[in-house]
């Protein structure tokens, strides 16, 4: 309905023309005056644009699917392959489970009250560097961090802010079921060491430490063994 519009115009411009102007003009010329009065900003504006060619074709892909013989049963064949490809996705999550979208807590989520974006990587090298200098309280912090930090890259455990050690513990001796008191342990440990003002020492570190490898090195428990820690 768009285009009517200007077809109108244009056809009452031309009329116009012709009473105004006594002239009878040849091919060429009269070519030229239907391109002139074509190029102006109405008619431009009446053109469809890439929006309205892309609904166009869709709408045109949806008709071509029936079945050309003028049954009634083509025009249900739209809605057969709706029902289809939708009955293959139910198939496909029952079958595989719904996607993974992004089960990797991010980041930014504090881990035991501080707000550390570090990786487990650079947290264990941190704990390393405090260890070597005696600075075991820190040593201790860094690597429970650290040993955190991978379970929930590994998406063994995932935490939200205010998630303590000891509810950590807790959610991740049920992936870990053969390394579950030693959980409670180091958490005990930390907590002690970052709140209750006690003094961390190289056996508590190396127990930390033993503890992290041991994980590093073992599958969860059924090898996708999850557990969500509320706040």
């Amino acid at each position: 309905m768009g285009v009517i519009a200007p077809l109108l115009a244009l056809s009452a411009a031309l009329a116009s023309a012709r009473s105004e102007v006594p002239v009878d003009p040849d091919a060429p010329e009269a070519r030229q005056w239907l391109l002139d009065e074509l190029g102006k900003p109405q008619y431009q504006a009446a053109r469809p644009n890439w929006f309205d060619e892309l609904a166009q074709s869709i709408w045109e892909w949806f008709q071509s699917l029936t079945v050309p013989d003028g049954s009634a049963f083509g025009g249900l064949v739209p809605l057969i392959v709706i029902v289809l490809v939708a009955a293959a996705v139910v198939v496909a999550v029952l079958v595989f489970g719904l996607p993974r979208l992004n089960r990797r807590a991010p980041r930014s989520v504090p881990l035991f009250g501080a707000h550390d974006d570090r990786t487990a990587e650079q947290l264990r090298a941190a704990a390393q560097n405090a260890a070597a200098g005696g600075r075991w309280n820190d040593a201790v912090q860094d690597l429970f961090r650290a040993l955190a930090r991978s379970l929930v890259d590994r998406t063994v455990v995932l935490v939200t802010p205010g998630t303590t050690a000891h509810e950590f513990a807790v959610r991740a001796g049920a992936g870990f079921p053969d390394h579950a008191a030693e959980l409670l342990a180091v958490s005990r440990i930390f907590d002690g060491v970052r709140y209750l003002g006690e003094t961390a020492t190289l056996e508590r570190y190396e127990s930390v430490r033993a503890l992290d490898a041991a994980l590093t090195a073992s599958t969860p428990a059924g090898h996708e063994s999850r557990a969500t820690v509320s706040a």
